[in-house]
């Protein structure tokens, strides 16, 4: 693997072709995701059956844990079953609060023009990705979106790196993987992707993480 330091990545984009870019939390600012998921939602489930919120976050946590790492933790259709809320309609109400992490939009505007094959590959379920696409078109900067819901399993399974390969053919040794999981870095690096970087802030209401053994940035546009 290239020599890159855990606080400081040093990209050689040169011995890069194809650059993996996650969307909530690496260029979207995942405040959204979490004010949405651990304020807004249960607060519409104590709505709906006359509890407190308390009471709603005390029985929902536990149903949010139970499926953390699998494709149900990221899938509307199975929330709104679940919880018996609509959540694409919710989703697409509160389409006012999503935006990009600093820098990001000035980081894809780069790698526009930098030749490199460009692939958003998100674990949010394709309605998900339409909502959040129609507030900031972020299709117009990739030449492919994959969301993982179309092969049935998250990229924090190890069986996703060479199911997704066979079916959209890259080198792994020359590809960049910018991600904020910790989960889906290393699944990443025991297939054998040559370049990671982590994003160390993907809430900006919410203090940088710490990740181990994976170097990392605040920031994508700290990579150019």
């Amino acid at each position: 693997m290239p020599t890159m330091t855990e606080s400081a990545p040093k990209v050689l984009w040169e011995a890069i072709d194809t650059v993996l870019v996650d969307m909530d939390g690496t260029l979207l600012d995942l405040h959204f995701d979490n004010w949405f998921w651990q304020d807004h939602v249960p607060s519409a489930w104590a709505e709906a059956r006359g509890v407190t919120v308390e009471e709603a976050l005390a029985h929902l946590r536990p149903r949010f844990e139970s499926v953390r790492g699998r494709l149900e933790w990221y899938c509307i259709d199975h929330w709104s079953r679940e919880l018996e809320l609509d959540i694409s309609v919710m989703k697409r109400a509160a389409g006012g609060r999503i935006g990009w992490l600093p820098g990001a939009q000035q980081f894809l505007e780069r790698l526009s023009v930098s030749g490199k094959k460009r692939w958003l590959l998100t674990n949010a379920h394709p309605e998900t990705f339409a909502i959040k696409d129609a507030v900031i078109a972020l299709s117009n900067h990739f030449d492919s979106v994959f969301s993982t819901h179309s092969f049935g399993i998250p990229k924090e399974d190890p069986q996703f790196w060479p199911l997704f390969q066979r079916l959209h053919p890259f080198d792994p040794a020359r590809t960049l993987l910018i991600d904020d999981s910790e989960p889906v870095l290393q699944t990443a690096r025991d297939f054998g992707i040559g370049w990671l970087c982590a994003i160390r802030q993907p809430d900006t209401r919410r203090p940088p993480r710490d990740y181990a053994g994976f170097p990392g940035v605040n920031r994508v546009a700290e990579l150019l």
